[in-house]
């Protein structure tokens, strides 16, 4: 991805409710381009009784996708004592967002982070292959708006091109004009007085490259228009309608998609409408194919949908966000939308990240914490991780992963690096094989109808992800539902029993402003006990949490009367610091979140609620 938030405050907050986290990944994946897409289907091989790799395979059972890590598997025949993992390994996509379309549309426009762009070229990330040879795409959404717009081109005249019938006012207009109706008179009469071969007209405009060819144009005697520029060729399409009801202007595209100018001759106004009914149905197809063209990598969307296997991620909220907002159609406004309509496109997603804080033998084994993919694979998978080389009974692998390339086959295989989308998809599908094992899945009990997807075992974990790349809050892409679990029993909240009904938002103050003396100075009018605990979003907004909901009505409250009334006492007021310079401003938590919808991208927070109208 070409970056992850717009500005500090848009990182994934603690004090950030579950709306708002949705919001947050909304922004991103609306700003930031995904640059390299990964597919890393994992397929039961029964005849080995294995799961082998097989690289640069396409038509398989299950997917792993990911602009950095998805991954997924099915199961289907289990019936030897050891388990091995069969991996088709693709190569990276490098996507693009170029622009093909033959409609206009706005150009795209994405958002580079400086820290995510030094990341990738810290691990070899080829920018001029992704700019150059990046596959281009158009999302479902995309597609339908420019097939509307072409069919309405299509039933309106002002597709053929034509020029409004205008006076000639230039001189030298005037006289091309008027030796052009000359030409095609001259032209017309020779075919009407020979209509047993076509004329042989040949001509030319009175310029070097300007050269008339006659031709036929679908069984029409027609001149081809040659070294003409843009406006003489409007000039012409002027004489045309002026003075020729015989003579029709057809623009087509001939070989290397070069467009040709014609004038072509019917014998009648049926054969004439027939002839540019034809044109046009020609110019919509022909626009239509590279509407179908500019779709591109959306067509592995596409199939990965149409499969609905089992989708895997580690921490993939935010790919699913970028997959649904780059190839399906704009996000929607609220998360329970959102996961309605992408519950349509992937029935089942598994997060890895979650599944491992969710069982405690696998905390255990992954050191409770420690639930980086990195880390994941590195405690899951020992043998296969870099420079991992145990031989400990303890770390040996429930379900050995095997790669197959060409006619070698290797349980140790690394092609890639460590943080490359390839790579990084490889790693995710290993390390959910591993957790299966440790869960107790007895793949070898397993029907060979039996879908993984559907195993009991794994349904409870399944449509569960982490709202939030930094957060808790757990997400139902089934039923909608939010809930929230602790990201490793170790990591402890910074700030407990947050209630965001309790929270106040002040903005706009001195930057001389810490969050201790912001904190005295309330505590000195509400009580020593009032604030609860105080938050910097950026340098210039901080969030107080109250001990009771209606201090926070109290403080707007008494903060707007001491602005209104600017004599002695609001200067000797204790809220005197935090109202210097007048531009302070404050809010309850849903102007935040209106705040954080808005699709403006300003670093500072005060400056973005300046801009949303606040």
């Amino acid at each position: 991805m070409s970056g992850v938030t717009s500005a500090p405050w848009r990182d994934s907050l603690e004090f950030d409710r579950p709306d708002v986290s949705y919001l947050k990944v909304k922004d991103s994946a609306e700003k930031f381009a995904v640059l390299q897409f990964r597919v890393c289907p994992f397929r039961w091989d029964s005849s080995k009784k294995s799961f082998i790799a097989h690289p640069s395979t396409l038509v398989v059972r299950g997917y792993g996708i990911g602009g950095k890590f998805l991954f997924a598997m099915q199961g289907t025949q289990y019936s030897s004592s050891r388990y091995f993992l069969k991996v088709f390994i693709m190569h990276n996509f490098y996507i693009f967002p170029r622009q093909e379309l033959p409609v206009e549309s706005p150009t795209y426009e994405f958002l580079c982070q400086t820290t995510s762009i030094d990341f990738l070229a810290k691990y070899q990330f080829d920018f001029n292959v992704c700019i150059h040879e990046g596959i281009s795409y158009l999302s479902r959404g995309q597609e339908s708006e420019a097939l509307r717009l072409l069919r309405l081109a299509y039933e309106d005249e002002s597709n053929l091109k034509e020029v409004r019938d205008a006076p000639l006012v230039k001189m030298a207009d005037t006289l091309f004009a008027e030796r052009m109706k000359n030409t095609f008179t001259e032209w017309r009469d020779g075919l009407l007085r020979n209509r047993n071969g076509g004329s042989k007209f040949q001509g030319n405009s009175n310029g070097r490259q300007q050269h008339l060819e006659t031709i036929f144009f679908k069984m029409c005697p027609a001149l081809s228009l040659n070294g003409f520029t843009s406006h003489q060729l409007r000039l012409i399409q002027l004489v045309i309608r002026r003075h020729f009801q015989d003579l029709s202007y057809v623009q087509v595209n001939g070989e290397n998609s070069c467009q040709r100018h014609l004038v072509v001759h019917t014998d009648s106004e049926d054969d004439r409408e027939s002839l540019m009914k034809e044109v046009k149905d020609e110019h919509l197809r022909q626009a239509e194919s590279k509407v179908q063209a500019a779709v591109g990598f959306c067509h592995v969307i596409d199939l990965l949908s149409s499969e609905k296997k089992l989708i895997v991620g580690h921490n993939c909220f935010l790919d699913i966000a970028h997959i649904y907002s780059k190839f399906v159609c704009p996000l929607p406004s609220t998360a329970e939308e959102f996961v309605s309509s992408v519950n349509e496109w992937f029935p089942h997603i598994i997060d890895t990240k979650l599944l491992l804080n969710a069982n405690t033998v696998l905390q255990q084994r992954m050191k409770k914490s420690q639930t980086s993919l990195s880390s994941a694979f590195a405690s899951l998978c020992p043998q296969m991780s870099l420079g991992a080389k145990s031989t400990d009974l303890a770390f040996q692998l429930c379900v050995k992963v095997e790669v197959q390339v060409d006619d070698l086959r290797s349980s140790n295989w690394n092609s890639g690096a460590k943080h490359e989308a390839g790579y990084d998809a490889f790693m995710t599908g290993c390390a959910f094989a591993q957790a299966c094992g440790h869960l107790g899945i007895d793949f070898e009990a397993c029907l060979p109808s039996e879908k993984l997807a559907h195993n009991e075992k794994v349904k409870k974990h399944i449509n569960l992800l982490f709202l939030g790349w930094n957060k808790g809050d757990v997400i139902d892409l089934t039923t909608g539902n939010k809930n929230v679990m602790s990201v490793g029993s170790k990591k402890k909240q910074r700030y407990s029993e947050i209630s965001f009904e309790k929270i106040a938002l002040i903005w706009g103050f001195s930057s001389k402003l810490k969050a201790q003396e912001i904190r005295k100075c309330i505590s000195t009018v509400f009580g020593p006990s009032s604030v609860v605990s105080i938050y910097h979003l950026d340098e210039s907004a901080v969030f107080v949490q109250f001990k009771k909901q209606k201090l926070v009505s109290d403080f707007l409250s008494l903060k707007d009367t001491l602005e209104r009334n600017d004599g002695p006492v609001s200067v000797l007021h204790p809220f005197a610091g935090l109202l210097e310079g007048g531009n302070t401003r404050a809010a309850d938590y849903e102007t935040y979140k209106e705040i954080c919808s808005s699709p403006n991208a300003k670093v500072m927070f005060a400056d973005q609620a300046e801009a949303f109208g606040i």
